[in-house]
């Protein structure tokens, strides 16, 4: 009986780590695909905004809009999705706890190393004190439309940079250029 019980936990040992590289795996995939509807609800709306009002009107987008669609996808799938970088324009919304910062810090160092951005992400089980979490990020990548918001002061229109200077007084999401992370899609997702 006690070797049958032992070699049925050895089994289960050696079973756990498969079966725990599944479920990152599957849990990633869903992490990628709501993160992608984040990014594609909110450049869809941003780049009508552009379109229809300029940038000066686009500015809404991100401070109201981006919020209210992180918000619905969150009570849609039961994780918390947000927006964080480690040069916030609103620090109330998108500061990064720390497991985030490491995590951007370790984007910029794989960017800077030549790593595509498009593909760049991270995922992983983390155990916290309240409890154990599936935390996903995917990066952000600056694009042209974001530098009339997001630019270099070269970059960005004057009326922008009133409001901007009105909305956020303590703006730190400048100075950026293409090809740089202005920050990434996180999903927070409790596992018990």
């Amino acid at each position: 009986m006690r070797r049958s019980i032992a070699v049925l936990a050895g089994v289960f040992a050696c079973a756990t780590p498969a079966l725990a590289q599944s479920d990152l795996g599957a849990e990633t995939q869903a992490a990628r695909a709501l993160a992608g509807q984040l990014v594609q609800q909110l450049g869809g709306t941003l780049k009508a905004e552009l379109a229809a009002n300029g940038p000066e009107a686009a500015i809404g987008v991100c401070k109201d809009a981006a919020p209210a669609i992180a918000g619905n996808l969150s009570r849609q799938s039961g994780a918390k999705v947000a927006r964080v970088s480690l040069r916030t324009r609103n620090a109330m919304l998108g500061s990064p706890d720390a497991w985030e910062q490491t995590v951007l810090a370790d984007f910029d160092r794989r960017a800077a190393a030549g790593e595509k951005l498009e593909a760049m992400e991270h995922a992983e089980f983390v155990d916290e004190p309240a409890g154990r979490y599936f935390r996903y990020l995917k990066a952000i990548p600056v694009q042209p439309m974001c530098l009339a918001c997001h630019g270099t002061a070269e970059n960005i229109p004057e009326g922008v940079k009133r409001k901007l200077a009105a909305d956020y007084p303590n703006d730190r999401a400048t100075g950026y250029a293409p090809g740089q992370i202005r920050g990434a899609v996180t999903i927070k997702k409790p596992m018990n």
